[in-house]
């Protein structure tokens, strides 16, 4: 796997849109994974190359009986499998998406959807920095590097230093955070080479 230097897709590499480039050397599996309605399938479908996979159903009142919708109130779907996308980056990384939903009460579906990963990376709601815990407490029982990215929304507080949300989250001062606006290709690509770099940079010697 090469160094991350670059925040552009590989616009060169000759592919169509649907079928891998011909450039392609690295397939790597990454999770984007994060509490429920942190940014998922927007951060997916701001990057993919491909038409994205969606699983998405409206939200009920029997959802909200055993959802927090605590900060999101305005959400009136959720991913309810997974999230799908591939992005083609330079030097013939391409990644392969798999966003995982954020409620605990799909939980199960959890070493599925992980088996194979490489990393992931989590999304973070400055807003609700709480929520993030159980997914970053499973994110570390499985073993998985990853990278975290605070999703910034217009109302997110703007007083926390790099240094207390870092001390919030009891994150390893190794583990890569970033901000990211996953409505923004380019943003969202930059937190993901985030993550690609931290996997490059800890992958055994003999593997690089």
């Amino acid at each position: 796997m090469v160094s991350a230097t670059s925040s552009t897709v590989d616009t060169a590499a000759g592919g169509d849109g649907i079928h891998l480039p011909d450039t392609a050397r690295d397939l790597v599996k990454i999770l984007v994974t994060g509490p429920f309605g942190v940014g998922k399938t927007t951060l997916i479908g701001s990057v993919s190359e491909i038409r994205p996979l969606h699983t998405e159903e409206q939200l009920t009142e029997a959802s909200a009986q055993v959802d927090d919708l605590a900060g999101v109130r305005d959400k009136s779907t959720t991913t309810v499998a997974i999230d799908f996308g591939r992005i083609s980056l330079a030097g013939g990384i391409v990644l392969y998406l798999f966003g995982t939903p954020g409620q605990e009460r799909f939980r199960p579906l959890w070493d599925d959807i992980a088996y194979g990963a490489l990393g992931a990376l989590v999304l973070v709601d400055a807003r609700r920095i709480d929520a993030s815990f159980d997914v970053l407490g499973l994110v570390e029982e499985t073993g998985l590097p990853y990278a975290v990215a605070f999703n910034t929304f217009p109302d997110a507080p703007r007083h926390h230093t790099p240094e207390q949300l870092r001390a919030a989250l009891d994150l390893e001062p190794t583990t890569p955070m970033v901000t990211c606006d996953a409505r923004e290709p380019n943003s969202s690509i930059d937190a993901l080479l985030a993550l690609v770099q931290h996997l490059i940079d800890h992958r055994p010697a003999e593997h690089r």
